[in-house]
């Protein structure tokens, strides 16, 4: 029998409590901006659609087969149509996944069809925002001056097969300039909450037989550049004087404008964001943009 007041053998501590045996706090999410660029013949536009047919469901797939988990938010600088294409979009999400951004480039390459690529790949603070924080988006007009119908470019840009006036439309797109309510270039199925809109480049170049409209704003409308287009095109060909351009600004109705001209021909080359982001304004996607 053991002494009174005598001590027991000693048991081993549990180690249930040791840190090395704590399941690890769940990595800090971190946000990435992305650039990516599309042809947008084969889709239904940027924004997801139930088909899974649009750019954004392609390029949710590959972000999650890449990660391994499901991409949750998912932000876009712009939606783009039907038929648009885009050479510069910007994206965010968040993830805990840590990977260089080249990982992120070619990873997410891996898994998106032969017409969508990821661009470049870039960690920003969480308070990054690739809508919100754009200051102005940029898109270009591509259109061809031929007699004959496209072939190899069909889909790519769009086409006139009647000689347009360069003087004209230069004359017309300087009326556009401005703050103004576009309510006559706006699609009857814009949701946007006013029609107010500040545009701040309306320009035309032409090489050979190709005809390039740049444009930038703070925003636009569903359609917006469309239908200028089908304005300007109107006023190149001389059915209308450049004058009028202004009087369809100024009446502020659909019904006074052009018809909307075709998507084929249109991309979204690119928000701009303040330079402390330090993110790239364009990508080498289509180098005659330059």
């Amino acid at each position: 029998m053991a002494e009174p007041g005598a001590r027991g053998p000693t048991l081993p501590l549990l180690a249930s409590t040791s840190a090395t045996n704590q399941v690890p706090p769940p990595a800090q999410d971190q946000r990435i901006a992305l650039g990516l660029s599309y042809a947008g013949q084969a889709y239904e536009g940027w924004q997801t659609q139930r088909s899974g047919l649009a750019v954004e469901d392609h390029v949710r797939r590959a972000l999650s087969e890449f990660m391994g988990e499901p991409c949750g938010n998912l932000v876009s600088a712009g939606r783009t149509d039907a038929g648009v294409h885009a050479s510069g979009q910007v994206l965010h999400l968040d993830s805990g996944l840590s990977r260089e951004p080249a990982s992120w480039v070619r990873g997410t390459n891996r898994y998106l069809p032969k017409d969508i690529a990821v661009q470049w790949a870039k960690p920003v603070s969480p308070d990054f925002h690739a809508r919100f924080s754009a200051r102005s988006r940029r898109y270009t007009y591509v259109l061809r001056e031929s007699t004959v119908r496209p072939s190899l470019d069909q889909g790519r840009a769009g086409w006139v097969f009647r000689p347009l006036n360069a003087e004209a439309m230069h004359a017309a797109c300087a009326l556009l300039l401005g703050k103004h309510d576009f309510s006559s270039f706006r699609a009857a199925q814009c949701q946007a909450k006013t029609p107010v809109r500040t545009l701040m480049r309306a320009e035309l170049r032409q090489h050979k037989t190709y005809w390039f409209f740049d444009f930038e704003a703070d925003a636009f409308l569903h359609h917006m550049i469309r239908n200028i287009m089908g304005c300007l095109i109107a006023v190149g060909q001389g059915s209308y004087p450049a004058s009028w351009v202004g009087e369809v600004l100024a009446a502020k109705s659909r019904e006074a404008a052009a018809p909307t001209f075709a998507p084929d021909g249109l991309y979204f080359i690119g928000p701009r964001y303040d330079a402390r982001w330090q993110l790239p304004e364009s990508t080498n996607a289509i180098d005659f943009f330059a």
